[in-house]
C-alpha cells in the first residue's frame, strides 16, 4: 500500500476533530455573545436583612438593568457562608449561578467547612469594601473602646459580643480584636440579622458588624458605635475613631465581590464584569453606599483574583492565631 494511502484515514480523522473543535468553540462563543438569555441567580450567604443582603439587592438591581435580565437574590445562610458556597460550587459554570462572596471564602475553607479553596471559583469583580465596627446599645455605659476595654478587664467574660456566625469575617474580627488586647470577651455567633435584634433586646452587650447593618439603628438613636476595626475611619461614621486611633493596633477590612463556578467561559465573565463595572461606578450606587455604609470599590476579574490570592494568605494566619483554623 502506498504510504500516502496509509496516512489518508488519519488526515481525515484529524480534519474531523478540528472541525468539531471549531464548531464547539464557535458554539461557546455564540453562547457567550447571547448571554444572558434568562434570569441570573445571585446567591447571598446570609439572611434577608443582613448587611450582605442589603448591599446585594442594590447591586442586583443595577446589574439587572445593565444585563437586560433579572438578577434574582437567593439567600442561602448558614455555616459562615459554607452552605451558599457549596451550592454555587455544584452549579454549571455557565454564568447563571453566582455567589456574592467575601473574605469568608477563605475562612470557611480553613475552618474545615468546605473541601475546596477560593480557587474553585472564577473571580468576576470586587464591588465593595466594608469596614467592620464595634457597636453597643445607646444606653450602654461606654462611649469609646477604652472605656469598654477597662470594664472588660475588670469583668472577664462579662461582655458578650455578637457576630454573624462562626467563622464569619465579623467573628474573626471580634476574636482578633480581643486577642490583640488579651481581653476575655464572650463571643456569640448568630444567624445573620439576629445579631442586631439580640443586641437591641439586651441579650448581648456589643456587636461587630459592617456599617450597613447598623446605620438605621444609629440614626434612630438606639445604637452607638464605639470604634472602627479598620484601616481607616468609615465614611458612614466619620466622627468615630478607629481602634488604632484609640491605641489598639488592630484592623480587619472586609471586601465583597462576585464569583462564578470554576470554568465559566471568559466571555461570560467579561460580560458580567462589564455590568458590574457600570453598576459600581454609577452615581446611584455610590449614593447608596453613603446611605448604607459600604464603599464602592471596583476591581476587574484579574485584579480581584490577585486580591483573593493575597487575602487568603492573611486569612490563614489570622485564623491560626485566633485558634479557628482546622489542623
Amino acid at each position: 500500500m502506498p504510504l500516502q494511502h496509509f496516512f489518508r484515514p488519519l488526515r481525515l480523522a484529524l480534519a474531523g476533530c478540528a472541525a468539531a473543535l471549531a464548531c464547539g468553540v464557535a458554539g461557546l462563543s455564540a453562547h457567550a455573545q447571547d448571554f444572558p438569555t434568562k434570569p441570573i441567580e445571585l446567591n447571598v450567604l446570609f439572611p434577608a436583612g443582613s448587611s450582605a443582603d442589603v448591599v446585594a439587592r442594590i447591586l442586583a438591581d443595577g446589574m439587572s438593568r445593565q444585563l437586560g435580565q433579572p438578577v434574582v437574590i437567593m439567600n442561602r445562610p448558614g455555616a459562615g457562608g459554607a452552605i451558599g458556597y457549596k451550592h454555587v460550587h455544584s452549579q454549571k459554570p455557565d454564568g447563571y449561578s453566582l455567589v456574592f462572596n467575601s473574605n469568608s471564602i477563605s475562612s470557611v475553607y480553613y475552618a474545615g467547612q468546605v473541601p475546596f479553596t477560593y480557587k474553585a471559583f472564577e473571580p468576576v469583580a470586587r464591588v465593595t469594601v466594608e469596614l467592620p465596627v464595634l457597636a453597643v446599645r445607646a444606653e450602654a455605659p461606654w462611649n469609646n473602646l477604652k472605656e469598654m476595654i477597662e470594664f472588660g478587664r475588670k469583668n472577664p467574660g462579662a461582655i458578650r459580643v455578637g457576630n454573624s456566625g462562626l467563622g464569619s469575617h465579623t467573628h474573626i474580627s471580634a476574636v482578633g480584636f480581643s486577642q490583640e488586647l488579651g481581653l476575655d470577651l464572650t463571643h456569640v455567633p448568630f444567624n445573620g440579622s439576629q445579631v442586631i435584634t439580640s443586641l437591641l433586646g439586651g441579650h448581648i452587650e456589643a456587636v461587630v458588624q459592617a456599617p450597613s447593618a447598623l446605620t438605621a439603628h444609629v440614626r434612630a438613636g438606639t445604637l452607638k458605635v464605639l470604634g472602627a476595626l479598620s484601616s481607616g475611619r468609615d465614611p458612614t461614621f466619620p466622627n468615630v475613631p478607629t481602634a488604632q486611633e484609640q491605641g489598639v493596633q488592630f484592623q480587619s477590612d472586609m471586601w465583597r465581590g462576585i464569583a462564578a463556578p470554576k470554568g465559566t467561559p471568559k466571555a461570560v465573565v467579561a460580560r458580567l464584569e462589564g455590568a458590574l463595572r457600570a453598576t459600581v461606578n454609577s452615581a446611584e450606587f455610590k449614593l447608596q453606599g453613603e446611605k448604607m455604609g459600604f464603599l464602592p470599590s471596583f476591581q476587574t476579574a484579574d485584579d480581584f483574583g490577585r486580591t483573593m490570592d493575597a487575602d487568603d494568605v492573611l486569612m490563614s494566619k489570622a485564623m491560626d492565631k485566633a485558634g479557628l483554623k482546622k489542623q
